[in-house]
């Protein structure tokens, strides 16, 4: 007896720590995944139907939902691959057309598939897409229901405390909507984390809550999955007899629904807690069930996915059949429209053709008259321009000749002006080389008044003005030749411009010849004239 007792402690030892992996594994790689046994082959079908349909009527918003429903079945049946492929073609309709709440559910799902592959960067991601989402349209239980998969990703991290802080927000935005069904989830959330750091009172408190709160929601197989907790946490803390007592009912409702699932889990529980009772026969029963269940589980769910791959098979085997006859009926459709447009094109072209030409003898007659008129019309502009700009040489040619002279009559009244002034000196000159004090004295102050009335500023600046409205730019193109030339050889160069004699120039500038033929050389030798160049025609040049 003693040495069949070691046996089957042993055996049930090796059985309950392969289990206990297998469930750790199970659980790490799955998260909260668990096949749902609402979804069936024919769930897919009638969604593909609906898909169509939406397709056909060209109403967007139901495609995408199709496609996230499609994906959401693909997910359950444990077609990751293909739940992705769905979900992201429900993302692009949805963005396409501004659902953001439906964009954001879209995500939480492709993170939870990403999550379900093991990438959990990529799922944290999709997950903080949504928030945002969901908090710029103000959406309350899509924040909650957010806030608690990101909890949930952190608990599977083992990062507890960032755990702690989704859950509670999740907790928080539940309570605030009253929503008993979400803040139980949250609760049993918080109590799986309190189980794992090992703090059973606290683990106890919310898995009870949780309870409450699925009963008053009336979610029957929620229920099951926070008994079988219970029981579990209690028989970690050696309270076998509450941990047997809820594995119990655990195991009972689990047989009334049917949930092979839950019933072998509920098995498990049991069969571990008959163990640490020492009771190895109640232990290895249970366990044995455990282990039927999990065949059942796997052969329903070979059968079933089985069956889905077929009805996938099938799904895609018919699209193919109709976009084959799409496309060949699109062909068909094609040609007909080809061969019509063909035709119509031929007779439009002879047509055109015909046209073109009565069109084309048509044009050259036109083109011919509008050449001739054009022809006319440039005449009659040439001719006028040519009469235009005849009289506006004539113009300017009058007042040229009028301002000549003007210069010319202003240039001999100073002349003769300053040749009686020049006059009156002389003779006042003799007058003053009497003997006479009093009247030499009042002669000279005479010559100095004459003298004085030799001030050509005044003069000068109304010739200057005068000048270069006959002569523009002559004073400046001088200048470029030489720089430093005064204001008298500027004056000098205008009178030699203007073909006066020696002597007249020799009056209008108060000198005489002798000092006129100074300045001259003076000028000559400033403009770097050569010996022989006359002065005279190079002022005339420029």
């Amino acid at each position: 007896m003693s040495s069949r007792f070691l046996f089957m402690t042993f055996f049930l030892f090796g059985i309950l720590t392969v289990k206990g992996q297998y469930t750790e594994e199970q659980t790490e790689q799955s998260g909260s995944f668990s096949f749902n046994y609402q979804y069936s082959d024919s769930t897919f079908a009638q969604l593909k139907e609906a898909y169509s349909l939406a397709v056909e009527k060209k109403d967007q918003a139901r495609t995408g939902k199709a496609l996230m429903e499609m994906g959401n079945v693909c997910y359950n049946m444990g077609n990751i691959p293909k739940a992705l492929d769905l979900y992201g073609k429900a993302d692009k309709i949805f963005r396409e057309e501004g659902m953001k709440n439906e964009v954001a559910q879209n995500l939480n799902a492709t993170g939870a598939a990403y999550y379900h592959n093991r990438q959990s960067a990529i799922a944290r991601e999709k997950y903080n897409e949504a928030l945002t989402l969901y908090q710029e349209t103000h959406y309350i239980k899509g924040q909650a229901d957010t806030y608690g998969k990101i909890g949930h990703l952190y608990e599977k991290q083992k990062k507890y405390d960032s755990a702690f802080y989704f859950q509670r927000l999740a907790l928080q935005e539940y309570t605030s909507l009253e929503e008993k069904q979400g803040m139980a989830g949250i609760y049993e959330n918080i109590g799986s984390i309190y189980e794992d750091l090992e703090q059973f009172d606290s683990s106890l408190y919310y898995y009870n809550r949780s309870y409450e709160l699925y009963i008053q929601a009336h979610e029957p197989a929620a229920i099951i999955g926070v008994l079988n907790n219970l029981g579990d946490v209690y028989r970690k803390t050696g309270r076998y007899a509450e941990a047997m007592r809820y594995s119990k009912e655990a195991f009972t409702q689990a047989q009334q629904r049917g949930d092979l699932y839950e019933t072998g889990a509920a098995c498990r529980d049991l069969g571990k807690t008959w163990y640490l009772m020492h009771q190895p026969d109640s232990a290895y029963r249970y366990l044995e069930l455990s282990r039927r269940a999990s065949i059942d589980i796997y052969s329903i769910e070979n059968n079933r996915q089985a069956a889905f791959l077929s009805a996938l098979f099938e799904a895609d085997k018919k699209n193919e059949k109709i976009v084959s006859l799409e496309h060949e009926r699109n062909t068909n459709i094609i040609i007909a429209i080809a061969t019509v447009i063909v035709l119509c094109l031929l007779i439009i072209l002879g047509r055109v053709t015909i046209s073109r030409q009565r069109l084309k003898i048509k044009n050259a007659d036109i083109v011919a008259q509008q050449h001739q008129q054009m022809h006319e019309t440039q005449q009659e502009l040439m001719q006028s321009a040519l009469t235009n700009k005849e009289l506006q040489e004539d113009k300017l040619r009058q007042e040229l000749e009028l301002k000549v002279k003007e210069l010319t009559s202003h240039t001999l009244h100073v002349i003769q002006k300053n040749q009686l002034l020049d006059d009156l000196r002389t003779r006042l000159e003799a007058m003053a080389k009497d003997d006479k004090r009093d009247q030499r004295k009042q002669i000279q102050q005479l010559i100095q008044q004459i003298n004085l009335n030799f001030n050509y500023d005044e003069y000068w600046n109304e010739f200057r003005e005068t000048f270069e409205q006959v002569h523009q730019d002559f004073f400046a193109k001088l200048k470029k030749q030489q720089e430093d030339l005064t204001h008298g050889d500027l004056r000098l160069a205008a009178l030699i411009k203007l073909n006066l004699s020696s002597k007249d120039m020799a009056t209008l500038l108060a000198i005489s010849q002798d000092s006129l033929r100074v300045s001259r050389y003076r000028l000559r030798k400033k403009l770097n004239l050569e010996e022989g160049e006359s002065l005279t025609a190079f002022l005339h040049s420029i």
